[in-house]
């Protein structure tokens, strides 16, 4: 388990982290969210004793980690994939570390089987691209089979076998009862992936609750309705309460639920073509909760005559 409790972090008049209070809890993937700028990686440094807190405190298992006496099987850490001496092989890199963490070497091929580097174990990692350095990042995190996993955008410059990999994983360790605590900016990859949501924006939490919460309390949802007596029915659901946009060839329905809509448009003897119940993504849910949040916003080119660029 790790307890974050009032962590603050200021670099001069800056304040990257604000009071910020959280618990990932064992045997469930934790998701951390924010935009950039947003303090995510300043908390997750201050989580592994990187970056000294200005107020607060962490707590990995009801210790501070850099009081661990063994810091590679209390927890497993990805922060910096390149964060490697280019001139050792894969194999030599995982030696050294099982080695100054009394891990038994054999460990060191399980967790390069484990994440497919088997093949290039012998290479020196400054030629290893950024999706191979991700891997053997992941690798070292699991060197020591830690009840606690940190990892900070570990599918980044993943191709789609490795993202899914990386997916398949964090779920399987939470099943085992581990702690897991990833940050991500792929949003359709954390929908899958974590059960818990921590959103953090401008250095503060924003929400801090499971993801079918967090989806059902910022997501907005509709009913799509397509007829082709399109105004007789907006009027008839427009009576019942309901607020009805008409969108191109379809009515977007709010206040009424699906099954309702088609009850109410059947006893009047009114066709329906389609009836959907649209539910927008944790991707929107995000940007509308962290819209406030982000510090820096791109905008479309336009010509002169306001076409999209």
């Amino acid at each position: 388990m790790i307890s974050v409790s009032g962590l603050t972090k200021k670099y001069g008049d800056k304040v990257a982290v604000d009071d910020v209070s959280f618990t990932v809890a064992t045997g469930r993937v934790t998701g951390f969210l924010g935009p950039n700028g947003a303090g995510k990686s300043t908390t997750m440094r201050m989580v592994l004793g990187l970056d000294r807190p200005t107020a607060g405190s962490v707590t990995v298992n009801g210790r501070r980690y850099r009081d661990s006496p063994a810091p590679l099987r209390e927890v497993g850490a990805l922060l910096e994939a390149k964060a490697l001496h280019p001139g050792r092989s894969a194999r030599d890199h995982l030696r050294w570390l099982a080695a100054s963490n009394r891990i038994p070497t054999s460990r060191v091929d399980e967790v390069l089987e484990l994440v497919g580097l088997e093949a290039v174990a012998g290479t020196r990692v400054g030629k290893f691209s950024l999706g191979m350095g991700q891997r053997l990042g992941i690798a070292v995190a699991l060197l020591g089979d830690p009840p606690v996993v940190v990892l900070d955008e570990p599918v980044n410059g993943l191709d789609p076998e490795g993202i899914r990999w990386v997916r398949t994983l964090a779920r399987q360790l939470a099943t085992e009862g581990r702690t897991v605590f990833i940050s991500s900016h792929l949003m359709s990859e954390m929908a899958l992936t974590a059960d818990h949501l921590v959103v953090i924006g401008r250095g503060r939490i924003l929400a801090d609750c499971s993801m079918r919460e967090f989806i059902a309390e910022h997501a907005a949802s509709y009913v799509k309705v397509r007829s082709p007596q399109r105004g007789q029915v907006a009027d008839l659901l427009r009576g019942a309460g309901a607020d009805v946009t008409p969108v191109d060839d379809e009515l977007h329905v709010q206040g009424l639920d699906a099954a309702a809509v088609g009850e109410l448009v059947g006893d009047k003897g009114l066709y329906l073509h389609e009836l959907t119940l649209v539910r927008s993504s944790l991707e929107d849910a995000f940007m509308t909760l962290t819209s406030a949040s982000v510090e820096y916003s791109a905008r479309a080119r336009t010509d002169q005559a306001g076409a999209l660029r």
